[in-house]
């Protein structure tokens, strides 16, 4: 490691606290984790972040494992570059992927906006939009669970769930984030649209189906819950220390 390299370092290890640092942090915190749904910030991702007085904004991240699927890993990277480039102040932006087998691929391809495709030439076969709209789906039919299965367990019968609207459900935060995810699909999201829809037409579910749909979603917010917990622990296992903005998690 070079000096330059071991200074830069040092200066990432802690977060400086300010306006523009902690509005860079809270930009992060904006930005997921397209499998696991999660917060980056939340999960430990973010391994350092730093804020010139001049504007120039350096963000570190981490993933649990060296293979991490590069697609995945560049969605985070490219979103985080834009939710840090958006920060009012923040003149330029860097996002380092570190200790990943495509971390200069990645890190480099999202600094030049050059797409997916471009950075991983000869090997990608197509842009991420259809993978990021997959795992929005299953984020869907999780948040679907978090937000039925309390009515189920109230005593709420199939066929008043599938009569019911997002603004007849009881707001909560699960509703919220379903309301998000849906949203972010273009799928109505309104309070007149049905609670519980397919997540690929948006077409509300009829009674006769909705048990069948209510186990699927169950099956995926179990799923993608089990997954986040293999890979914290895994990120445990890889860094002592916890990333910045990191939290435990809440148990369902």
């Amino acid at each position: 490691m070079s000096v330059t390299e071991a200074a830069t370092g040092q200066a990432l290890a802690a977060f400086e606290v300010g306006r523009a640092g902690q509005a860079v942090l809270s930009a992060l915190a904006t930005v997921r984790d397209p499998e696991l749904d999660e917060s980056i910030t939340a999960l430990g991702f973010v391994a350092g972040c730093a804020v010139s007085a001049g504007g120039d904004a350096e963000v570190r991240l981490r993933l649990p494992t060296y293979f991490c699927a590069p697609n995945f890993a560049f969605l985070m990277v490219a979103d985080a570059y834009d939710a840090v480039a958006a920060v009012p102040g923040v003149r330029s932006t860097r996002v380092l992927l570190e200790d990943h087998f495509a971390a200069e691929a990645i890190s480099n391809g999202v600094a030049a906006r050059a797409g997916f495709m471009s950075t991983f030439e000869g090997e990608a076969r197509s842009e991420l939009a259809r993978l990021r709209a997959d795992f929005l789906r299953k984020a869907v039919m999780a948040g679907t669970d978090q937000v039925c299965r309390p009515l189920v367990a109230a005593g709420t019968r199939p066929d008043e769930l599938a009569g019911m609207t997002l603004g007849e459900a009881p707001p909560t935060q699960a509703l919220a984030r379903l309301r998000q995810r849906r949203a972010e699909l273009g799928l109505r999201a309104d309070d007149d649209a049905p609670l519980v829809i397919e997540p690929v037409s948006g077409v509300g579910v009829e009674a006769g189906a909705l048990p069948l749909h209510l186990r699927k979603a169950r099956t995926t917010a179990i799923s993608v819950r089990a997954n986040t917990g293999i890979c914290r622990g895994m990120l445990r296992q890889r860094y002592a220390a916890a990333g910045l903005g990191e939290s435990e998690g809440e148990e369902d």
